[in-house]
Formats: structure tokens, sequence, C-alpha cells
């Protein structure tokens, strides 16, 4: 029987959505001492082991069934067998991002679920690796790693974490190849100007930007964060204004270690990326800070350091330099490379213009899928619609993450 068959079977035919509902109940059940709650909880489990029951003997492939079944709904479950009829094979690493894909401010109080952790374990278990691709520092992703996975699984061997946007890599149990720290592999020139950027953005900044912004604990990246509620008017105030601060800044670097002794450098940056990035340029014009140059004023010896360097700008969050040589999808491939994974087949979820980079390098290679949340920005959208389609709600990264499980498990059939 086709795959499509089979699903419209067990859908049609069989309570999937209390399947489901018993599954999520006994899967993430909180542990307690009250000896009503449990009963509560062994019903459960007895009803849920009878209907898996009635749905494994009603197929050859009963055991897969049911499955699917206890993980996704009909949309999903459908979805999942698209993917499948599509690429004809199973994912086998996953890549995501962490703010705003698996937690949201806006969904989910900044917490990963316990229904996505749980779903995280599930693809553990079933031996697909994770890597967490991030621009946070990596003890802060350690840190809630641990706390919503557990030691065990962080440090299991099949976990890896690309942090601080692609400037290192921490893989723990894999001996010397533990953690690699790829900003170390960039050229003397690129390190003095991040080093030069770095020494001088606190002690340096106006009172305006001081009094409201603090310094990420980067290990490389230069990241100025708010010191009021992200999203807030005050955060965005701060933010923008830290952004320009943060673009002259370099742009004086750049200038130095050139030796083109001049005060046009910040200027030249201004000019070079307002062309290179609409947002940037929609900061300085609300700043007044644009100038009255273009992109071919900028002498060729600045613009070839500035071409390798990435501004990003995040509304009312943060303002940070990085280098472009130092980005999500050489993290991932260094990541990939610890894990073993020769012939890697990746679902890529994020929000983000660094998480597209790894998006559009899947695609590129053909080896992987990508999915976004609604409130990514365009460019993550347009590339995502233009492929699956696989967008989902905002704090809604487990049913997404149920969609690939499922197709997983359809590839086994």
């Amino acid at each position: 029987m086709e795959r499509y068959d089979l699903l419209y079977r067990l859908y049609e035919d069989f309570d999937t959505d209390a399947i489901r509902d018993l599954q999520t109940f006994v899967d993430v059940f909180p542990a307690v001492d009250s000896r009503a709650a449990l009963g509560y909880w062994q019903d459960a489990r007895d009803e849920l082991d009878a209907r898996k029951a009635e749905v494994r003997d009603s197929f050859a492939a009963g055991d897969t069934l049911v499955e699917v079944a206890a993980t996704a709904d009909r949309d999903h479950a459908f979805t999942g067998l698209d993917l499948h009829s599509k690429y004809g094979r199973a994912v086998n690493v996953l890549v995501l991002d962490v703010d705003e894909t698996l937690r949201s401010a806006g969904g989910t109080d900044n917490e990963i679920p316990r229904e996505t952790l749980h779903a995280l374990t599930e693809f553990h278990e079933a031996g697909v690796p994770i890597v967490i691709c991030t621009g946070q520092t990596l003890e802060n992703v350690k840190g809630f790693l641990i706390q919503g996975l557990g030691n065990e699984l962080v440090h299991s061997g099949a976990v890896s974490i690309v942090y601080e946007t692609g400037t290192g890599v921490f893989t723990p149990g894999h001996g010397s190849q533990t953690k690699r720290l790829l900003y170390d592999e960039l050229d003397e020139e690129m390190i003095r100007v991040f080093d030069e950027v770095r020494s001088r953005v606190l002690p340096e900044a106006p009172d305006d930007v001081a009094h409201g912004i603090h310094l990420q604990g980067n290990e490389f990246n230069v990241t100025l964060k708010p010191n009021f509620d992200v999203g807030s008017p005050e955060a965005e105030r701060v933010i923008d204004r830290g952004l320009v601060y943060l673009v002259d800044l370099l742009g004086e670097a750049v200038a130095t270690e050139t030796d083109e002794v001049t005060t046009r450098g910040p200027d030249w940056a201004r000019a070079y990326f307002a062309d290179d990035d609409p947002e940037v340029e929609a900061v300085l014009e609300s700043e007044g800070a644009t100038v009255d140059l273009g992109i071919d004023d900028v002498p060729d010896e600045v613009a070839s350091v500035f071409e390798r360097v990435d501004v990003a700008y995040y509304h009312a969050d943060a303002a940070e330099v990085g280098s472009l040589e130092l980005n999500k999808p050489r993290g991932v491939q260094a990541a990939l490379d610890v894990l073993g994974l020769d012939d890697p087949f990746l679902a890529v979820m994020g929000d983000s213009k660094s998480d597209l980079r790894v998006m559009e390098w899947a695609a590129e290679n053909d080896c992987g899928i990508a999915a976004a949340p609604e409130h990514s920005s365009a460019a993550v959208l347009d590339h995502v619609r233009s492929t699956d389609g696989l967008v989902f709600d905002r704090g809604g990264a487990a049913p997404m993450l149920r969609t690939i499980y499922v197709l997983n498990l359809l590839a086994e059939l």
C-alpha cells in the first residue's frame, strides 16, 4: 500500500487526536507525589496502549504508523509525506536557531516550551544529532540547554553548539575537537580591527549610549545590548544610537588599519554599510546620520576590509559587528565535520539574516530543508515560502519538529 493510502486510512479510521493527546499527557506529565494524580496518569497510559494496539494490529507497518499518529495531526503528517515525496530521504541533523525560533519573547515567555524540548529529546533518541546555531555566547547557551535537555544529552557527543554566529563551535565529547575557535583562523589585519573596536567601544561611548547599553560577553564579535527590556521604546532608542556609534568606530579602526590618515573613516563606514543593508540605512536616516557619499567614494583599500565585516542590526535588541568569514554556514560545516556527518541532510530552522545564510547554503548544496516562524525577516520568509512553505506560528517550533519527525518515520517504510 502506498504511503498516501496508509496515512489516509490512519487518519480516517482511527481517533488520532485522542492518541496524540494521550501521548502528550503521558510524555510531559510533571513529576508529582500525589497518588490520585499518578492514578490519572496510569489510566491515560493504559488507554493509550489500547488505542495504539488497535492501530498496530491493523497495519503491516503498524509500529511506524502508531508513532506517526502519536506525533502529528493530519495536516502535519501529510506535510511530512510531501517532504518525503520531494526529497526521498530523512533529515539526519537538526540545525536550530534559539531566540525567536525555539523560544520567543512574544510567544513562549522567552523559555523553550516543554513540548519543544520533548521533541528534541525524541530526535536525540532516534540518533539525529542536534546543532544549536545562535548568536549568543557559549556559556549562556550551554546553561539553558543543560537546564532544558539535561547534562547527559548535551554531553552525549551528538550535540554541537555554533555560538556567536559562527565564531566558535563547541561539541562536547570529541576530545581535541570539542572546542574549535574559528576566529583564530582569521588574518592579523582583521583581528587587529576587532581588537581596536572592542577596546574602545565602552570607554569612548557617548553618554546617551553608554548609560543605556552593555557589551555582550562574546569571545570575538562586538555586540551592544540594551539595559532595557528587549523591544521596548527605550531599547529601540539606545540600540539605534548604538548602531551609529558602532559603525563610526568601525570606520575609524579600518581607516587606521589601512593607513588612511584621515577623519573620513566614519563617513566611509556610514556610506558603505547604508548601501550594503537597507535596515542599517533606515537607522542612519532616522538618526540623521546619513552622509553625502556613495559607495564609490570609499577608497578601495578601505572597502576591501568593510566587505569582510558584517554589521548586524536587531530592532530594539542588539547592534553588532562580526566577521563575514565567521558566519553560521561556516560554523555549521565545522560542526558537521566534528560530528562526522559526511552526507548531511539538514532541517534548518531560524528567523534572521544569519539563519538565511545557512538555509541558502543547504539549498545550494541540495542538502536540506528550511523552516521559519511567521515573524521572521522578509528575506527569510521569501526563501522558505519559495521552497517548501514551512512557516510556523510564533512559539510553535514543536509542531514543525513533529512534521520533520514524521518525514523521518515515513522514510523508514
